[in-house]
């Protein structure tokens, strides 16, 4: 079936082709408008890149995929259906969290099992556990279900949003509420460190963030086989299939405007576009600093959002090694001996602490394809302060840095890993900044804080110049695949309803 053609004579140009920019992309490409995609790296994907390394497929950034719906849907769109680009496997456990002292928490949907694992903790807290899922399921419902792709443009939104949010005391943290039902400390890191995955503290980020928890619990947690890249190249694949135009390695330098309308891209090889409306997936400082900078708005914006609280960085390590690991999970968190005060030393001192909790993603658990036969796919991820915070010159620290990593995996998983390593490397702040034009390398753009959320987040269209929009984790709802492809339905929306 071929998507409707509402508005033939309609042109549209979105920059950076990261999960936001795709999935925005395809919504208007199948109603008719007429959409260029321009990214600047060779292969499309933002975040979600991917590397092939002596027979390893190494995903770069997201590897959990919740919601599986909202991607679905933009193959429904159309009359099409997902399953002819992209398979998705469903994981269990959802993750494993493991402590120092030995202790593991098997995280699921299985509710007799996941019970049974908090039972273990302390039976004292199942009765807390219900509560918090209905406190979930509460903020699930009104933060996004209702909220979660609708633009906020103006502070009567927020107003009117405002009863919703009170009565789940959105000002309270994710760890605060978490802690007003269950006491056993293990529990309360299990059911609050969620919102690090959207580069969020879980003693800041407001407490409408437990709705990942219903997420998971109702959509499942999911892995595309081939890796997040297959999604990735699915939703490329879909976006041409319906007649867009992809517009790789060659990196957008400007937007041109006249007076307060966009009119045009510009981009490194010289290359001009027109187009009616014009999106930006780039990162948000980028965007308005550097593509608007020639501009009133892009200095004025450029300057507030430098005044804003940006989400921390990450280093990850990649690595592929002899062996098949069957008792280690998909999705591991490796807990440190801090929880609040490692928190409270990335996010507010800026120092890189001696100690780090880790997540650990072993794709070839799931799908062995990802690896040579007899071997494994991994990466190790650290959170760690953004470059503002802390100015390392990861070019020269990111080895050292790497060897404590895999002294802490060979501590606590693979005793003779060094012996088993066949292809190694690392990506560090420095690379996101490189990459991606990440402001001071953040890996999730603005911190999701209550106070720079909905209307206090960059808005979906601009104030100044109307025919400008964003995509992405720096908009509304935020960072993670649900986030930024609910974003882009959100400016879609504004979209066809301003080309109309």
């Amino acid at each position: 079936m071929e998507p409707a053609r509402l508005m033939t004579n309609r042109t549209a140009i979105v920059i950076g082709a990261g999960f936001g920019g795709l999935a925005l992309a395809i919504r208007l490409q199948s109603a008719g408008i007429d959409t260029t995609l321009v990214e600047g790296r060779d292969r499309p994907g933002g975040r979600a890149y991917m590397w092939e390394k002596d027979g390893f497929t190494f995903d770069a950034g997201p590897t959990v995929i919740t919601d599986p719906d909202c991607l679905a849907e933009l193959w429904r769109l159309s009359g099409h259906d997902m399953a002819q680009d992209v398979t998705l496997m469903p994981v269990s456990p959802f993750y494993r969290l493991n402590w120092r002292d030995g202790t593991n928490f098997d995280y699921s949907n299985d509710e007799a099992a996941l019970r049974a694992e908090i039972a273990k903790l302390d039976p004292g807290d199942v009765a807390g556990y219900d509560r918090f899922c209905d406190y979930a399921a509460g903020v699930f419902e009104e933060g996004y279900r209702k909220l979660g792709s609708v633009a906020f443009l103006d502070f009567a939104s927020m107003i009117k949003a405002a009863p919703s949010l009170a009565k789940y005391q959105a000002w309270r943290s994710v760890y605060s509420i978490v802690s007003s039902h269950v006491k056993n400390e293990k529990l309360r890191e299990a059911l609050s460190f969620h919102t690090l995955l959207v580069g969020g503290n879980p003693m800041k980020t407001s407490a409408i963030y437990a709705l990942i928890h219903k997420l998971e619990k109702d959509g499942g947690v999911w892995f595309a086989k081939g890796g997040t890249n297959r999604l990735v190249h699915g939703m490329a694949t879909h976006f041409e299939r319906l007649g867009g135009t992809l517009r790789l390695g060659d990196a957008v330098t400007r937007i041109e405007t006249y007076g307060d309308k966009a009119t045009a891209v510009h981009t490194a090889s010289g290359w001009r576009g027109e187009a009616d409306a014009i999106a930006t997936n780039a990162d948000l400082m980028h965007s308005y600093r550097d593509l608007l900078g020639h501009h009133p708005r892009g200095q004025k914006q450029g300057e507030k959002l430098s005044q804003k609280r940006w989400s921390p960085s990450l280093f990850v390590l990649h690595f592929g090694i002899k062996g098949s690991w069957p008792g280690i999970p998909h999705h591991m968190i490796l807990f440190g001996p801090r929880y609040e005060g490692l928190l409270t030393d990335i996010y507010d001192h800026g120092v890189l602490p001696q100690d780090f909790s880790l997540y650990l993603h072993h794709p070839t658990v799931t799908d062995p394809s990802m690896a040579p036969e007899g071997h494994s796919t991994f990466y190790a991820l650290a959170p760690v302060p953004h470059m503002g915070k802390l100015p390392i010159d990861w070019d020269q620290f990111g080895h050292a840095y790497a060897e404590r990593i895999l002294d802490e995996i060979q501590h606590r998983l693979i005793p003779d890993i060094r012996s088993r390593i066949v292809t190694r490397f690392h990506y560090a702040p420095s690379d996101f900044g490189r990459d991606l034009n990440a402001h001071m390398g953040s890996a999730f753009s603005l911190e999701p804080l209550l106070t720079q959320s909905a209307w206090f987040r960059a808005h979906n269209r601009d104030d100044v110049i109307p025919n400008l929009y964003l995509v992405g984790a720096g908009t509304h709802p935020g960072a993670g695949i649900p986030g930024v492809v609910g974003s882009a339905k959100a400016t879609a929306a504004l979209m066809l309803d301003d080309l109309k």
